[in-house]
């Protein structure tokens, strides 16, 4: 009983040190040694350097290129306009009518691509700022429709998506970018309906009520504003007011290089999407993978790897073919790259810090009466414990991948070897699993949550409750959907 305390109170010193802006890298060390010194005859420095530091080490050598390849992608498109292109060509294309939708559209096809959602609030939200001050619809609701664009359906549920959370159960479960595709469409399509609807009401609600943008001294537009005059030629309204049209940058703008086309700036993430599903079911299973079993490279098999090596493969080359065709865009290249290969390492490090934080909880006695507690919920369905496990962990850590890492790394072999026994796809156990990093995940304390709305410059009692809505209930309730149908139809 002694050590499930320590254990209960290192992860709410976590959480509440975590919301506090505390970093992970130095909370998850000194959570897990407080677990640690609650149990009985287990030594500390040992548990350090020998559980959690050969744990955090495993997944930095496991996911490093990943990481390192999302951020280049994130960077490049970032810093070539491609994705300040994509945000203002779904606003002209919907107007002010969808001035809602043209947001969740703009930060969904971004984020699928592979850009950080990181990226995707700072890119969209100046174009969403002006987009609902002209529509007249509430500031409030910017960070809950960036929200659901970037941290719901795209990051979790979408087959073939380069999100880190799409990946990390590969090599556990031996799948591919596109597992339980079908499964994950529905999922995505329950949360973007949804959210839309959710959305949609508190606009509606909003004009009845006789609230408009509101008063907000960050406009773009506000008298003496100095971004006034860039966004202004960013976005230019139809003659007919029916919607807006995408206005070239002046000389006088904060680029100093010009903006790709849209087709061009589609086409980075196009071709991720593409290769990666190339590479995964046609490419990389033809090749004579037999030298895998040798102890050299780790005795394993093609389909353990096999998802890493598409993603990898997908993300050099859509890095290298941007690096080429937007090399006019790219005003600084060298510059852009060091930016992007020094993003990788703050994210993998985090998560790094929190996967060993799992691992010295697992080795501990009383983690195995949680366990066992855990794994006992519906005995006959492991579907069920696994989507409560990863959902508790992301939502206690305030990180999808963090949360999906710890569960993965201490019962991601359990639940393989669970499914095998009641004849469950691995398939569906990984859509399952990302599935479920993208509820609890949102709460209050989640480093993502309090950026957006940094940025918008609003507080959680302005705007939560709507992320709340959109981006952990909604998602819950896919969630559900999915293991009910998977229980019933298995993967598809």
């Amino acid at each position: 009983m002694l050590s499930i305390a320590g254990i209960v109170v290192s992860l709410a010193l976590l959480m509440w040190f975590a919301y506090r802006g505390v970093s992970v890298l130095l909370l998850a060390p000194l959570a897990a040694l407080l677990a640690v010194l609650a149990t009985p005859d287990v030594p500390l420095l040992a548990s350090y350097t020998q559980v959690f530091m050969k744990a955090a080490g495993g997944f930095v050598a496991l996911f490093f290129p990943l990481f390192l390849l999302g951020a280049l992608f994130g960077k490049l498109m970032e810093d070539s306009g491609a994705a300040r292109v994509i945000a203002l060509r779904f606003v002209g294309w919907l107007g002010a009518r969808r001035a809602v939708l043209a947001v969740v559209l703009a930060c969904a096809v971004l984020t699928y691509g592979g850009v950080s959602l990181f990226v995707v609030a700072f890119a969209v939200y100046p174009v969403a700022l002006e987009l609902f001050r002209r529509a007249g619809v509430p500031k409030r609701l910017i960070p809950a429709s960036i929200a659901l664009g970037a941290f719901t359906f795209t990051m979790t549920a979408l087959p073939g998506t380069p999100a880190i959370q799409n990946a990390i159960p590969m090599p556990y479960f031996g799948t591919t970018p596109f597992a339980a595709p079908g499964l994950g469409i529905i999922a995505a399509l329950l949360m973007l309906g949804c959210g839309m609807w959710w959305l949609n009401r508190r606009v509606t609600r909003a004009r009845a009520a006789g609230e408009g943008f509101g008063a907000d001294a960050d406009s773009p537009s506000a008298a003496g504003s100095p971004e006034a005059p860039a966004l202004e030629r960013r976005i230019r309204p139809h003659a007919q007011g029916e919607g807006y049209d995408v206005a070239e940058l002046g000389p006088g703008d904060a680029a100093a290089a010009p903006l790709p086309g849209i087709a061009a700036a589609l086409a980075p993430i196009v071709g991720v999407v593409l290769l990666n599903w190339l590479f995964s079911t046609q490419w990389l299973p033809r090749l004579d993978s037999a030298y895998l079993a040798l102890p050299l490279y780790g005795a394993t098999n093609l389909s353990t790897v096999l998802g890493t090596w598409s993603i990898i493969a997908a993300l050099a080359l859509a890095n290298l073919a941007m690096l080429v065709g937007l090399r006019k865009c790219l005003a600084a290249p060298k510059a852009t790259l060091d930016a992007g290969a020094s993003a990788a390492v703050l994210p993998i490090f985090n998560t790094a810090s929190q996967v060993g934080y799992g691992a010295v909880i697992a080795s501990l006695a009383g983690f195995v009466l949680i366990r066992d507690a855990v794994l006992g919920i519906a005995p006959g369905n492991p579907l069920i414990s696994l989507a409560v496990a990863v959902n508790i962990l992301a939502g206690v850590t305030g990180s999808a991948s963090g949360g999906m890492s710890i569960a993965l790394q201490t019962l991601g072999s359990t639940y393989l070897e669970m499914g095998r026994a009641a004849g469950i796809d691995a398939a569906l156990l990984h859509r399952v699993t990302t599935i479920a990093t993208g509820g609890l995940d949102t709460l209050p304390h989640n480093g993502a949550v309090i950026t957006l709305l940094a940025i918008c410059k609003l507080t959680h009692r302005q705007s939560y409750f709507d992320i709340f809505v959109v981006a952990v209930a909604f998602p819950l309730v896919a969630l559900a959907a999915v293991v009910a149908l998977g229980s019933v139809f298995g993967a598809f």
